[in-house]
């Protein structure tokens, strides 16, 4: 088989179909759009979720819940995560916790939550911390700083 004898699929190609071209071509006077109506005119400007005069579906349905677009959201790590993957006196930030696997993605605050126990001390310098965290981090002899956003 060569390029030349290349061909596409039996039925894969169709005619445009020419309107407006008399009643013989069973196209003709209407040219398919049927008589008068909106959608028989040049241009129908009709939207997609336009539903013909009757109430949208977006006004029939009750408004639900409230969406806070000031909530700032926090990616949590426990105390007890530090205390398995870090050593004594090592810096706890953005960085170091995204090369552990402690944290994914781009960009994200960070909240240290005291739940378990340290023993090491660690400079810690994150976004947020509470404060059973940083008095376990301050009792094991490590530093708690806060990173501005």
């Amino acid at each position: 088989m060569t390029l030349d004898e290349l061909k596409p699929f039996y039925g894969s190609k169709h005619k445009k179909k020419r309107v407006g071209r008399g009643h013989g071509s069973g196209h003709g006077k209407t040219s398919c759009r049927g008589h008068k109506g909106q959608k028989a005119r040049k241009s129908p400007d009709i939207s997609p979720w336009f539903e013909g005069g009757q109430t949208p579906i977006i006004r029939r349905l009750p408004k639900r819940g409230f969406k806070n677009i000031f909530k700032i959201e926090y990616t949590v790590i426990n105390i007890k995560d530090l205390a398995e993957r870090f050593k004594e006196n090592e810096i706890v930030d953005y960085e170091s916790l995204q090369m552990k696997g402690l944290i994914k993605g781009k960009n994200k605050l960070i909240k240290i939550l005291g739940d378990g126990e340290i023993n090491i001390p660690l400079i810690v310098k994150v976004h947020a911390i509470s404060r059973s965290a940083k008095e376990k981090i301050e009792k094991a002899g490590g530093k708690v700083e806060l990173v501005k956003v």
